[in-house]
């Protein structure tokens, strides 16, 4: 993602806000004043602040730390969620894991429960004062607080205005069926049956993510309320069942269209298709290779809807290590990267939405219509997770929704086999 420089005036403003606010506000606070005596180094572990310009962002956020604990220094190490876990696992089995780690949603309970992460000792009622509910609910697993949220991020529907118009079409779609009409109405060929403009694009997003998201709009769960597998219900089947419907019925797809190498970009703000399942910070894209678009207005946004609506959410917290060796330096830092200014800068870096809800009337916040759009859709949100054994169960979605979308197995077969892996790693007890 294409990192977004800001004034470093504001952020340093906005940061020295942040520190008192969590005093303010009643939130932890390290013993004693200044930088209460803590000293040492921590490791931090994090995927977000990713590249050359994500790096400088993050180590502008440091300095002010560093100043805040002249005594405290922070190793930073940046990866990617792609190999955040087998970071985080190689870590924990050497005996020597991060002091703060970062993780996304879904990824505490996992952590929390081999005891890998240190209990924050925090009240859920009073942080909900302060962050969105959603992100707080992330960091708690069997009533504990074990993270802090810095970021929410979504996956909603984005159409172009233009292509609806053109066809006819005035509103976005608010069923499966009308979704499925649409994309083989917007659907554009050659007449060698080249595909030109995909009518509904399901594939440049995870294919996790986007079969989740069908998931729940179909009325759905990964899980029962106490962990039973729960995906490969009726409402499963018939929602991957409609993902490969749209490729192999109605064509309004082709596999590999949308993640062909030689055309760089997203495809819907390309042209190169009609609606979509993406992220919310596509407008952070938009802003910098296609600002006619949001000029001309021609990008619509709307939530996957069939039995209900659902919007996937997901997002970064900060943890602590439960071994480290200073931990009090450690919670420091999680508090500190969760506060205004560093959050505001991260969102910024990464075009997400701030857990903090003083953040809300952020010049950055008030002018993205894509973020906009999903915080006033957020009663919607579900997310990832619900085992401790999630993480070994994750990886398994990409392999058997794609199965089923190439023809290989019915989507019942591919989801009864994920069924039966899941079951076993549930079984085995991670």
């Amino acid at each position: 993602m294409t990192v977004r420089h800001r004034s470093v005036l504001r952020i340093v403003a906005a940061a020295a806000a942040g520190l008192m606010t969590l005093a303010a506000c009643g939130g932890p606070a390290p013993d004693g004043g200044g930088d209460g005596g803590m000293s040492g180094e921590i490791s931090l572990l994090t995927p977000i602040f990713e590249g050359v310009s994500g790096k400088a962002v993050l180590e502008e956020q440091l300095a002010l730390f560093k100043e805040r604990y002249p005594d405290i220094t922070v190793k930073p190490d940046y990866t990617s969620y792609s190999k955040l876990n087998e970071k985080l696992t190689t870590s924990i089995a050497s005996g020597q894991p991060y002091d703060v780690m970062l993780m996304g949603v879904g990824w505490v309970p996992p952590f929390a429960a081999k005891g890998v992460l240190a209990d924050l000792q925090l009240d859920p009622a009073e942080l909900k004062t302060r962050f969105y509910g959603p992100a707080v609910d992330a960091g708690i697993y069997q009533g504990k607080v074990y993270a802090l949220p810095i970021m929410l991020d979504t996956r909603i529907g984005l159409y172009r205005k233009d292509f609806f118009a053109e066809a006819g079409l005035t509103e976005p779609p608010k069923s499966f069926a009308e979704m499925r009409e649409y994309g083989r109405l917007l659907t554009k060929r050659a007449p060698n049956g080249e595909l030109q403009r995909a009518g509904m694009d399901i594939l440049s997003l995870d294919l996790r993510q986007s079969f989740e998201t069908f998931l729940w709009a179909n009325g759905g769960e990964l899980f029962t309320p106490d962990g039973q597998v729960a995906f490969n219900s009726p409402q499963g089947v018939e929602a991957l069942q409609t993902m490969v419907d749209i490729i192999r019925v109605d064509r309004s797809e082709d596999i590999g269209f949308t993640q062909n190498k030689a055309a760089t970009g997203i495809a819907l703000l390309q042209g190169r298709a009609a609606m979509m399942i993406g992220h919310h910070n596509y407008w952070t894209e938009m802003e910098l290779t296609a600002p006619e678009l949001i000029e001309q207005d021609k990008v619509g946004f709307f939530v996957i809807t069939n039995e209900r609506p659902a919007v996937f959410q997901g997002g970064t917290l900060a943890t602590v290590a439960a071994q480290s060796k200073h931990p009090e330096a450690a919670k420091a830092l999680v508090e500190f990267l969760t506060s205004e200014g560093p959050a505001l800068a991260a969102n910024e870096q990464r075009g997400n939405i701030p857990a903090l809800k003083s953040l809300e009337s952020s010049e950055f916040v008030q002018q993205n219509g894509a973020i906009q759009f999903a915080m006033q859709n957020l009663e919607h949100a579900h997310s990832e997770g619900g085992t401790p054994q999630w993480l070994e169960i994750r990886g398994k979605f990409k392999a058997a929704v794609e199965s089923a979308l190439l023809g290989e197995k019915t989507a019942q077969q591919a989801l009864d086999e994920l069924a039966a892996e899941a079951e076993a790693a549930l079984a085995a007890g991670g």
